[in-house]
């Protein structure tokens, strides 16, 4: 709400994003991005087996759709798969997190710099809006919620410069760097200063400053980067091997 009591314009944006139907998926399609989330929110933890048997009858397909669902996975080094020993869900490798950051951080800062000369009232409401939800996840201690909202403000970011597509490009990228992101979360303060970062974002690029803006989203998106060691040393059985 705001101050007026009328529901945020941002907020409502959201809601109509998340209650939006689904297109039609076909069963490989549907069981890989499934699995994907699944790996991705650590709800299938790096090590964990991926049975054909079991996620077939878990979902309510045959074991085709499971089969060429675990064989993208491995394609995206997300998953491992051992003949006559089965496939394994892949731990989180360090050269990984450091490209997929490379990568995020290429495109938003593009974007970024171009948004700066786009940005309208609007968009700066909804970005304020997404702030003001993520604000409340601190309080609530909710780091699920926290995420996903993090993920929408940051597409958000990236539709202002006008490349609605290059999201896509990111999100595909990243999954190892999730995996890490999502590590950090229960980490003191985390949520609370992230959220901070996102506000300082959003101050620059109210204001124009091109280069405020861009430097304060770089230091925002190098913070996993900066606390991958006490990641790994919380939970060293996450992550594989340097070079195996």
């Amino acid at each position: 709400m705001d101050g007026t009591g009328a529901p945020d314009r941002g907020a409502l944006r959201l809601a109509r994003t998340s209650n939006a139907p689904a297109p039609q998926l076909s069963a490989r399609k549907r069981v890989h991005a499934l699995l994907r989330a699944r790996i991705v929110s650590l709800e299938l933890p790096p090590g964990a087996a991926l049975s054909e048997n079991e996620l077939a009858a878990e979902l309510d397909v045959s074991r085709t759709p499971v089969r060429e669902s675990l064989i993208l996975l491995a394609d995206e080094a997300l998953a491992e798969i051992y003949p006559r020993l089965g496939t394994f869900v892949s731990r989180i490798r360090i050269e990984a997190v450091y490209e997929a950051q490379f990568i995020r951080e290429a495109v938003e800062l593009a974007g970024l710099r171009r948004s700066v000369t786009r940005v309208g009232e609007a968009d700066i409401d909804d970005l304020r809006a997404l702030l003001r939800a993520q604000r409340e996840t601190v309080v609530d201690g909710g780091a699920d919620r926290f995420f996903e909202l993090d993920e929408a403000f940051h597409q958000r970011l990236l539709e202002i410069s006008g490349h609605r597509t290059a999201w896509k490009v990111v999100n595909t990228a990243k999954a190892h760097l999730d995996r890490a992101r999502r590590l950090s979360l229960p980490m003191p303060d985390m949520i609370e200063s992230m959220v901070d970062q996102h506000e300082q974002v959003v101050e620059r690029l109210a204001a124009r400053d091109a280069a405020g803006a861009e430097a304060a989203l770089q230091r925002h998106l190098r913070v996993v980067l900066d606390d991958i060691d006490e990641i790994r040393r919380r939970a060293p059985w996450y992550f594989a091997d340097p070079g195996s």
